[in-house]
């Protein structure tokens, strides 16, 4: 017998825009974004909120991409980089990923960077922002 793996439930009717019904009907390499159900995305946030370095984090961007298809970009802001709030972070668009979870996922890695400021200083000086100082 084999066991399907566990699949993220639906999001209430008109509440998400992230297309599950349209990812459904697609092959399964792309429905991998499905596996991250609400038990695993806490983990994920959990371990994005303590990052111990700049290469814990790129190590968790690679396994998102492998795991779920997910690519997270993480640069400094077009302006000045004062706050956390000057590092730039994205997701690419992807069918299947809830509303709320592609909110959170820049959310917690902003608290890692916050908590740990060593690691938004190594991404900062990563990108030769801090070459001067």
């Amino acid at each position: 017998m084999t066991t399907q793996p566990l699949q993220r439930h639906p999001c209430p009717p008109g509440a998400c825009d992230c297309g599950r019904e349209q990812l459904l009907e697609g092959p399964a390499e792309v429905q991998r974004i499905l596996l991250l159900t609400r038990e695993e995305e806490k983990r994920l946030l959990e371990r994005l909120e303590n990052l111990k370095d700049l290469e814990d984090l790129q190590r968790l961007q690679q396994r998102m991409y492998l795991n779920l298809g997910l690519r997270v970009h993480i640069a400094p802001g077009y302006n000045e980089v004062r706050t956390m709030r000057g590092i730039v972070i994205e997701l690419e668009a992807l069918p299947g990923l809830c509303r709320k979870t592609r909110q959170s996922i820049p959310a917690a890695i902003r608290r890692g960077l916050e908590r740990n400021p060593q690691v938004a200083f190594r991404l900062l000086d990563a990108h030769d922002l801090l070459r001067d100082a």
